[in-house]
């Protein structure tokens, strides 16, 4: 840990390729990533808020530091706003088998227990 602790406050052209692997190794188990790593081994969903208010429930098979992901097994959710004024929203979704999302629009992880 300490020597993990030392890389962080190195510069990482100072570093040779075996320490920036072992610091991203730290940085995904440890950080704000460790939601998708703990996912993908052990094949639980998450819960993916996307930027156009739409939520992808599924499975992670692979993800990146920028929050790409590909899913497998997906619900999409989403509220349609009705045409006329007196009804009320409804709720769609829709499966998707496998899908390629990019970590630009994703807002929100959660872990699905």
């Amino acid at each position: 840990m300490s020597n993990v602790a030392n890389l962080a406050n190195q510069n990482k052209s100072e570093m040779d390729e075996a320490q920036i692997r072992a610091l991203e190794e730290h940085e995904i188990s440890q950080g704000p990533l460790s939601v998708l790593q703990t996912a993908v081994r052990s094949g639980s969903q998450v819960l993916v808020a996307l930027r156009n208010n739409r939520k992808l429930l599924g499975k992670v098979k692979a993800f990146d530091r920028h929050s790409n992901m590909v899913l497998e097994n997906v619900k999409e959710m989403w509220t349609e706003a009705p045409k006329s004024k007196n009804r009320k929203p409804v709720n769609k979704d829709r499966f998707i088998s496998k899908m390629f999302l990019r970590g630009d629009s994703v807002v929100l992880v959660l872990r699905n227990t």
